[in-house]
Protein backbone atom coordinates (compact mmCIF):
# COMPACT_ATOMS: atom_id res chain seq x y z
CA UNK A 1 0.00 0.00 0.00
CA UNK A 2 2.83 2.41 0.87
CA UNK A 3 5.50 2.91 -1.75
CA UNK A 4 8.96 1.70 -0.65
CA UNK A 5 12.23 3.31 -1.78
CA UNK A 6 15.87 2.92 -0.83
CA UNK A 7 17.31 6.36 -0.21
CA UNK A 8 20.87 5.40 -1.22
CA UNK A 9 19.64 4.41 -4.69
CA UNK A 10 17.83 7.72 -5.31
CA UNK A 11 19.36 10.38 -7.53
CA UNK A 12 19.36 13.97 -6.22
CA UNK A 13 16.30 14.66 -8.38
CA UNK A 14 14.48 11.57 -7.07
CA UNK A 15 15.35 12.50 -3.49
CA UNK A 16 13.91 15.95 -4.06
CA UNK A 17 10.71 14.38 -5.36
CA UNK A 18 10.39 12.39 -2.12
CA UNK A 19 10.16 15.64 -0.18
CA UNK A 20 7.08 16.74 -2.07
CA UNK A 21 3.64 16.44 -0.55
CA UNK A 22 0.19 17.68 -1.45
CA UNK A 23 0.47 21.38 -2.20
CA UNK A 24 -2.39 23.79 -1.71
CA UNK A 25 -2.82 25.45 -5.08
CA UNK A 26 -4.01 28.73 -3.61
CA UNK A 27 -3.28 30.58 -6.83
CA UNK A 28 -6.11 28.67 -8.51
CA UNK A 29 -8.74 30.24 -6.25
CA UNK A 30 -7.21 33.62 -5.45
CA UNK A 31 -9.22 35.54 -8.03
CA UNK A 32 -12.57 34.19 -6.81
CA UNK A 33 -11.63 34.60 -3.16
CA UNK A 34 -10.46 38.18 -3.77
CA UNK A 35 -13.97 39.04 -4.97
CA UNK A 36 -15.48 37.62 -1.79
CA UNK A 37 -12.99 39.42 0.45
CA UNK A 38 -13.56 42.75 -1.29
CA UNK A 39 -17.33 42.30 -1.20
CA UNK A 40 -17.30 41.68 2.55
CA UNK A 41 -15.00 44.66 3.03
CA UNK A 42 -17.47 46.88 1.18
CA UNK A 43 -20.87 45.49 2.21
CA UNK A 44 -20.19 43.95 5.60
CA UNK A 45 -22.93 41.84 7.19
CA UNK A 46 -25.10 41.89 4.09
CA UNK A 47 -22.39 40.10 2.12
CA UNK A 48 -21.84 37.62 4.95
CA UNK A 49 -25.50 36.61 4.95
CA UNK A 50 -25.53 36.16 1.17
CA UNK A 51 -22.38 34.02 1.12
CA UNK A 52 -23.62 31.90 4.03
CA UNK A 53 -26.76 31.16 2.03
CA UNK A 54 -24.76 30.48 -1.14
CA UNK A 55 -21.97 28.31 0.26
CA UNK A 56 -23.38 26.82 3.47
CA UNK A 57 -26.98 26.55 2.20
CA UNK A 58 -28.13 28.28 5.38
CA UNK A 59 -30.38 31.33 5.68
CA UNK A 60 -29.66 33.39 8.78
CA UNK A 61 -30.56 36.89 9.85
CA UNK A 62 -28.13 39.60 10.88
CA UNK A 63 -29.10 39.46 14.54
CA UNK A 64 -28.24 35.74 14.59
CA UNK A 65 -24.70 36.11 13.23
CA UNK A 66 -23.47 36.20 16.81
CA UNK A 67 -24.29 33.10 18.81
CA UNK A 68 -26.28 34.09 21.88
CA UNK A 69 -25.26 33.28 25.43
CA UNK A 70 -28.46 31.24 25.83
CA UNK A 71 -27.51 29.09 22.83
CA UNK A 72 -24.05 28.52 24.29
CA UNK A 73 -25.49 27.52 27.67
CA UNK A 74 -27.92 25.13 25.98
CA UNK A 75 -25.04 23.61 24.02
CA UNK A 76 -23.09 22.96 27.22
CA UNK A 77 -26.12 21.21 28.74
CA UNK A 78 -26.56 19.14 25.58
CA UNK A 79 -23.05 17.68 25.85
CA UNK A 80 -22.48 14.59 27.96
CA UNK A 81 -20.39 14.84 31.10
CA UNK A 82 -17.53 12.75 29.68
CA UNK A 83 -17.10 15.16 26.75
CA UNK A 84 -17.16 18.23 28.99
CA UNK A 85 -14.58 16.73 31.35
CA UNK A 86 -12.31 15.77 28.45
CA UNK A 87 -12.49 19.28 26.99
CA UNK A 88 -11.82 20.82 30.40
CA UNK A 89 -8.80 18.56 30.87
CA UNK A 90 -7.46 19.47 27.43
CA UNK A 91 -7.98 23.19 28.09
CA UNK A 92 -6.15 22.84 31.41
CA UNK A 93 -3.22 21.05 29.76
CA UNK A 94 -2.99 23.65 27.00
CA UNK A 95 -3.03 26.42 29.59
CA UNK A 96 -0.26 24.84 31.68
CA UNK A 97 2.00 24.23 28.69
CA UNK A 98 1.56 27.71 27.24
CA UNK A 99 2.09 29.40 30.61
CA UNK A 100 5.57 27.85 30.55
CA UNK A 101 6.17 29.53 27.18
CA UNK A 102 5.62 33.06 28.48
CA UNK A 103 8.81 35.12 28.18
CA UNK A 104 9.80 37.37 31.06
CA UNK A 105 10.05 41.11 31.30
CA UNK A 106 13.49 42.31 32.32
CA UNK A 107 15.64 45.38 32.88
CA UNK A 108 19.41 45.45 33.18
CA UNK A 109 22.20 48.03 33.19
CA UNK A 110 24.05 46.80 30.11
CA UNK A 111 26.80 49.35 30.57
CA UNK A 112 27.28 52.20 33.03
CA UNK A 113 24.41 54.65 32.63
CA UNK A 114 22.63 52.52 29.96
CA UNK A 115 19.63 50.53 31.19
CA UNK A 116 17.83 48.33 28.69
CA UNK A 117 14.91 45.94 28.96
CA UNK A 118 11.85 44.42 27.44
CA UNK A 119 8.17 44.54 28.36
CA UNK A 120 5.33 42.33 27.10
CA UNK A 121 2.08 43.61 25.64
CA UNK A 122 -0.67 41.29 24.39
CA UNK A 123 -2.63 41.95 21.21
CA UNK A 124 -5.95 43.71 21.80
CA UNK A 125 -8.20 41.41 19.78
CA UNK A 126 -7.66 38.03 18.11
CA UNK A 127 -9.89 36.05 15.76
CA UNK A 128 -9.77 32.25 15.72
CA UNK A 129 -11.13 30.36 12.73
CA UNK A 130 -12.52 26.91 13.53
CA UNK A 131 -13.62 24.63 10.66
CA UNK A 132 -17.23 23.61 11.20
CA UNK A 133 -20.40 22.76 9.35
CA UNK A 134 -20.69 18.97 9.53
CA UNK A 135 -17.16 18.69 11.02
CA UNK A 136 -16.38 19.10 14.72
CA UNK A 137 -13.00 20.31 15.93
CA UNK A 138 -13.35 21.53 19.53
CA UNK A 139 -9.69 20.72 20.14
CA UNK A 140 -8.70 23.20 17.43
CA UNK A 141 -10.85 25.88 19.06
CA UNK A 142 -9.05 25.31 22.36
CA UNK A 143 -5.62 25.28 20.69
CA UNK A 144 -6.32 28.67 19.12
CA UNK A 145 -8.12 30.44 21.96
CA UNK A 146 -6.51 29.24 25.20
CA UNK A 147 -2.95 30.43 24.34
CA UNK A 148 -4.39 33.82 23.39
CA UNK A 149 -6.07 34.04 26.78
CA UNK A 150 -2.83 32.96 28.49
CA UNK A 151 -1.03 35.77 26.67
CA UNK A 152 -3.56 38.25 28.03
CA UNK A 153 -5.39 39.13 24.82
CA UNK A 154 -8.27 41.39 25.79
CA UNK A 155 -10.84 39.98 23.38
CA UNK A 156 -10.88 36.59 21.64
CA UNK A 157 -13.56 35.85 19.06
CA UNK A 158 -14.33 32.71 17.06
CA UNK A 159 -15.80 32.31 13.59
CA UNK A 160 -17.08 28.89 12.56
CA UNK A 161 -19.48 27.77 9.80
CA UNK A 162 -23.05 26.88 10.78
CA UNK A 163 -24.62 23.47 10.30
CA UNK A 164 -27.43 22.98 7.79
CA UNK A 165 -30.08 23.94 10.37
CA UNK A 166 -28.28 27.21 11.11
CA UNK A 167 -26.99 26.17 14.51
CA UNK A 168 -23.39 25.78 15.62
CA UNK A 169 -22.30 22.36 16.80
CA UNK A 170 -22.88 21.95 20.53
CA UNK A 171 -19.40 20.61 21.29
CA UNK A 172 -17.81 23.60 19.54
CA UNK A 173 -19.87 25.98 21.68
CA UNK A 174 -19.05 24.01 24.82
CA UNK A 175 -15.34 24.35 24.05
CA UNK A 176 -15.83 28.09 23.50
CA UNK A 177 -17.47 28.37 26.92
CA UNK A 178 -14.63 26.43 28.57
CA UNK A 179 -12.04 28.66 26.87
CA UNK A 180 -13.92 31.81 27.96
CA UNK A 181 -14.21 33.03 24.38
CA UNK A 182 -15.71 36.52 24.20
CA UNK A 183 -17.93 35.95 21.15
CA UNK A 184 -18.76 33.23 18.62
CA UNK A 185 -20.04 34.02 15.12
CA UNK A 186 -21.79 31.53 12.82
CA UNK A 187 -19.92 32.36 9.65
CA UNK A 188 -17.23 30.43 7.81
CA UNK A 189 -15.06 30.32 4.72
CA UNK A 190 -13.25 33.20 3.06
CA UNK A 191 -16.05 35.54 4.12
CA UNK A 192 -15.30 34.91 7.80
CA UNK A 193 -11.63 35.73 7.32
CA UNK A 194 -12.55 38.96 5.51
CA UNK A 195 -15.01 39.90 8.25
CA UNK A 196 -12.38 39.51 10.98
CA UNK A 197 -9.77 41.36 8.93
CA UNK A 198 -11.88 44.42 8.03
CA UNK A 199 -14.73 44.31 10.53
CA UNK A 200 -18.46 44.41 9.78
CA UNK A 201 -21.49 45.73 11.61
CA UNK A 202 -21.57 42.57 13.74
CA UNK A 203 -18.02 41.22 13.70
CA UNK A 204 -15.22 43.39 15.10
CA UNK A 205 -11.93 43.90 13.30
CA UNK A 206 -9.12 41.89 14.87
CA UNK A 207 -5.36 42.31 15.09
CA UNK A 208 -4.54 38.70 14.23
CA UNK A 209 -6.29 35.69 12.68
CA UNK A 210 -5.25 32.13 13.54
CA UNK A 211 -6.60 28.67 12.86
CA UNK A 212 -6.65 26.16 9.98
CA UNK A 213 -9.12 25.98 7.13
CA UNK A 214 -9.63 24.84 3.56
CA UNK A 215 -8.02 26.29 0.45
CA UNK A 216 -10.46 29.23 0.38
CA UNK A 217 -9.71 30.12 3.99
CA UNK A 218 -5.97 29.91 3.30
CA UNK A 219 -6.34 32.10 0.22
CA UNK A 220 -8.32 34.68 2.17
CA UNK A 221 -5.68 34.76 4.91
CA UNK A 222 -3.03 35.45 2.30
CA UNK A 223 -5.11 38.26 0.79
CA UNK A 224 -5.78 40.04 4.10
CA UNK A 225 -2.25 39.61 5.48
CA UNK A 226 -1.39 43.19 4.55
CA UNK A 227 -4.01 44.59 6.95
CA UNK A 228 -4.01 41.99 9.73
CA UNK A 229 -1.47 39.50 11.05
CA UNK A 230 -2.12 35.81 10.27
CA UNK A 231 -0.48 32.62 11.49
CA UNK A 232 0.31 30.49 8.40
CA UNK A 233 -1.27 28.65 5.51
CA UNK A 234 -1.86 25.10 6.71
CA UNK A 235 -2.13 22.26 4.23
CA UNK A 236 -3.07 18.58 4.66
CA UNK A 237 -1.65 16.91 7.75
CA UNK A 238 1.76 15.20 7.76
CA UNK A 239 3.54 12.53 9.78
CA UNK A 240 7.12 11.36 9.45
CA UNK A 241 8.33 8.52 11.66
CA UNK A 242 12.00 7.70 12.14
CA UNK A 243 12.21 4.15 13.48
CA UNK A 244 14.83 1.48 14.08
CA UNK A 245 14.47 -2.27 14.65
CA UNK A 246 13.40 -1.69 18.28
CA UNK A 247 10.10 -0.10 17.23
CA UNK A 248 6.76 -1.91 17.35
CA UNK A 249 5.32 -2.28 13.83
CA UNK A 250 1.81 -2.40 15.32
CA UNK A 251 2.35 0.97 17.02
CA UNK A 252 3.78 2.50 13.85
CA UNK A 253 0.90 1.18 11.76
CA UNK A 254 -1.65 2.58 14.20
CA UNK A 255 -0.05 6.05 14.09
CA UNK A 256 0.13 6.02 10.30
CA UNK A 257 -3.54 5.07 10.06
CA UNK A 258 -4.49 7.73 12.62
CA UNK A 259 -2.87 10.44 10.54
CA UNK A 260 -4.09 9.13 7.19
CA UNK A 261 -7.74 9.13 8.32
CA UNK A 262 -7.70 12.94 8.36
CA UNK A 263 -7.53 13.45 4.62
CA UNK A 264 -6.89 11.62 1.36
CA UNK A 265 -4.08 14.16 0.82
CA UNK A 266 -2.42 13.43 4.18
CA UNK A 267 1.28 12.59 3.90
CA UNK A 268 2.52 9.65 6.00
CA UNK A 269 6.19 8.69 5.78
CA UNK A 270 8.11 5.95 7.59
CA UNK A 271 11.91 6.26 7.51
CA UNK A 272 13.62 3.17 8.86
CA UNK A 273 16.89 1.27 8.95
CA UNK A 274 15.00 -2.05 9.05
CA UNK A 275 13.51 -3.68 5.96
CA UNK A 276 11.79 -6.23 8.21
CA UNK A 277 10.16 -3.44 10.24
CA UNK A 278 8.91 -1.83 7.03
CA UNK A 279 7.39 -5.12 5.87
CA UNK A 280 5.74 -5.85 9.23
CA UNK A 281 4.36 -2.32 9.48
CA UNK A 282 2.64 -2.76 6.11
CA UNK A 283 1.09 -6.01 7.36
CA UNK A 284 -0.14 -4.37 10.55
CA UNK A 285 -1.73 -1.54 8.58
CA UNK A 286 -3.86 -4.09 6.74
CA UNK A 287 -4.75 -5.86 10.02
CA UNK A 288 -5.80 -2.66 11.80
CA UNK A 289 -7.69 -1.16 8.89
CA UNK A 290 -10.64 -3.46 9.45
CA UNK A 291 -11.32 -1.63 12.73
CA UNK A 292 -11.43 1.83 11.16
CA UNK A 293 -14.70 3.40 9.89
CA UNK A 294 -12.75 5.78 7.64
CA UNK A 295 -10.68 3.00 6.07
CA UNK A 296 -11.45 4.13 2.52
CA UNK A 297 -9.91 7.53 3.26
CA UNK A 298 -6.89 5.83 4.86
CA UNK A 299 -6.37 3.51 1.91
CA UNK A 300 -6.62 6.31 -0.64
CA UNK A 301 -4.26 8.49 1.40
CA UNK A 302 -1.62 5.77 1.76
CA UNK A 303 -1.89 4.69 -1.87
CA UNK A 304 -1.50 8.30 -2.94
CA UNK A 305 0.93 9.80 -0.41
CA UNK A 306 2.18 6.93 1.75
CA UNK A 307 5.93 6.38 1.62
CA UNK A 308 8.49 4.10 3.28
CA UNK A 309 12.11 5.21 2.99
CA UNK A 310 14.82 2.65 3.73
CA UNK A 311 18.08 4.16 5.01
CA UNK A 312 21.50 2.78 5.93
CA UNK A 313 21.68 4.36 9.38
CA UNK A 314 19.85 6.72 11.73
CA UNK A 315 22.00 9.72 10.81
CA UNK A 316 20.79 9.36 7.22
CA UNK A 317 17.23 9.10 8.56
CA UNK A 318 17.57 12.29 10.61
CA UNK A 319 19.10 14.13 7.66
CA UNK A 320 16.12 13.15 5.52
CA UNK A 321 13.69 14.19 8.26
CA UNK A 322 15.35 17.61 8.52
CA UNK A 323 15.05 18.07 4.77
CA UNK A 324 11.39 17.01 4.87
CA UNK A 325 10.57 19.31 7.83
CA UNK A 326 7.37 17.47 8.77
CA UNK A 327 4.41 18.80 10.71
CA UNK A 328 4.69 15.84 13.12
CA UNK A 329 7.91 13.91 13.72
CA UNK A 330 8.05 10.69 15.73
CA UNK A 331 11.45 9.41 16.88
CA UNK A 332 10.87 5.76 17.73
CA UNK A 333 14.47 4.66 18.22
CA UNK A 334 16.75 3.52 21.03
CA UNK A 335 18.01 6.50 23.03
CA UNK A 336 15.66 8.89 21.24
CA UNK A 337 16.85 11.92 23.24
CA UNK A 338 20.30 11.48 21.74
CA UNK A 339 18.83 11.92 18.27
CA UNK A 340 16.54 14.75 19.39
CA UNK A 341 19.65 16.94 19.52
CA UNK A 342 20.11 16.40 15.80
CA UNK A 343 16.56 17.44 14.81
CA UNK A 344 16.38 20.96 13.37
CA UNK A 345 13.11 21.06 11.46
CA UNK A 346 9.75 19.79 12.71
CA UNK A 347 6.46 21.26 13.85
CA UNK A 348 6.14 18.94 16.85
CA UNK A 349 8.33 16.06 18.05
CA UNK A 350 7.18 12.85 19.74
CA UNK A 351 9.77 10.65 21.49
CA UNK A 352 9.56 6.93 22.05
CA UNK A 353 6.97 4.20 21.61
CA UNK A 354 4.33 5.63 23.95
CA UNK A 355 4.02 9.17 22.54
CA UNK A 356 1.54 8.96 19.66
CA UNK A 357 0.60 12.08 17.73
CA UNK A 358 -3.03 11.56 18.71
CA UNK A 359 -2.18 12.40 22.33
CA UNK A 360 -0.49 15.61 21.20
CA UNK A 361 -3.52 16.50 19.12
CA UNK A 362 -6.13 15.85 21.78
CA UNK A 363 -4.77 15.68 25.32
CA UNK A 364 -1.23 16.59 26.36
CA UNK A 365 -1.18 20.38 25.83
CA UNK A 366 1.39 21.50 23.20
CA UNK A 367 -0.26 23.24 20.27
CA UNK A 368 -1.48 21.15 17.35
CA UNK A 369 -1.84 24.11 14.98
CA UNK A 370 1.43 23.45 13.16
CA UNK A 371 3.23 24.40 9.94
CA UNK A 372 2.94 22.00 6.99
CA UNK A 373 4.44 21.74 3.53
CA UNK A 374 8.01 22.15 4.78
CA UNK A 375 7.31 25.47 6.54
CA UNK A 376 8.72 23.95 9.72
CA UNK A 377 12.09 24.92 8.24
CA UNK A 378 11.44 28.54 9.20
CA UNK A 379 8.59 28.76 11.68
CA UNK A 380 7.22 27.07 14.78
CA UNK A 381 3.72 25.96 15.58
CA UNK A 382 1.24 28.32 17.19
CA UNK A 383 2.40 29.45 20.62
CA UNK A 384 1.76 32.09 23.25
CA UNK A 385 4.37 34.23 21.47
CA UNK A 386 1.98 34.60 18.52
CA UNK A 387 -0.25 36.74 20.71
CA UNK A 388 2.40 38.92 22.34
CA UNK A 389 4.39 41.97 21.34
CA UNK A 390 7.82 42.24 22.93
CA UNK A 391 8.69 45.93 23.33
CA UNK A 392 12.22 47.11 23.98
CA UNK A 393 12.78 49.82 26.60
CA UNK A 394 15.84 52.11 26.97
CA UNK A 395 16.82 54.58 29.67
CA UNK A 396 20.14 56.46 29.63
CA UNK A 397 21.72 58.81 32.12
CA UNK A 398 23.72 61.83 30.95
CA UNK A 399 26.93 59.87 31.53
CA UNK A 400 25.58 56.90 29.65
CA UNK A 401 24.61 59.11 26.70
CA UNK A 402 28.06 60.72 26.71
CA UNK A 403 29.70 57.30 26.52
CA UNK A 404 27.67 56.28 23.47
CA UNK A 405 27.83 59.64 21.69
CA UNK A 406 31.01 58.86 19.69
CA UNK A 407 29.39 55.69 18.30
CA UNK A 408 26.26 57.59 17.29
CA UNK A 409 28.32 60.33 15.67
CA UNK A 410 30.52 57.94 13.69
CA UNK A 411 27.68 55.83 12.31
CA UNK A 412 25.41 58.83 11.68
CA UNK A 413 28.21 60.39 9.62
CA UNK A 414 28.55 57.27 7.48
CA UNK A 415 24.79 57.15 6.91
CA UNK A 416 24.44 60.90 6.24
CA UNK A 417 22.08 61.34 9.19
CA UNK A 418 23.48 64.51 10.78
CA UNK A 419 20.31 65.21 12.74
CA UNK A 420 20.90 61.98 14.64
CA UNK A 421 24.21 63.40 15.89
CA UNK A 422 22.51 66.69 16.65
CA UNK A 423 19.89 64.99 18.85
CA UNK A 424 22.73 63.72 21.03
CA UNK A 425 24.92 66.84 20.83
CA UNK A 426 22.16 69.23 21.94
CA UNK A 427 21.59 67.18 25.09
CA UNK A 428 25.26 67.08 26.04
CA UNK A 429 25.72 70.82 25.47
CA UNK A 430 23.02 71.70 28.01
CA UNK A 431 23.83 71.71 31.69
CA UNK A 432 20.27 71.14 32.98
Amino acid sequence: MMRVVELSKCSPKERKELLKRSEIRIESVLRDVAKIVDDVRRRGDRALLEYTKKFDKVTIFQKRLRVSEDEIEQAVRACDEETIKALENLARAIRKFHLKQLPREWFAEISKGVTLGQVLRPLDRVGVYVPGGQARYPSTLLMGTVPAKVAGVKEVIVCTPPMRDGSVNSVILAAAKIAKVDAVFRVGGAQAIAAMAYGTESIPKVDKIVGPGNIYVSAAKRLVSSVVDVDFEAGPTELLIVADESASPAFLAADIIAQAEHDVEAACVLVTTSRDLARETQKWIMKLLVEIPRKNIVMESLNKRGLIVLVKNLQEAIDFANDYAPEHLELVVKNSKKYLKKVRNAGAIFLGSFSPVAVGDLASGPNHILPTGGKARFRSGLSVLDFLKILSVQELTRKGLKRLAPIVNAIAKVEDLEAHSLSVKVRLQRED
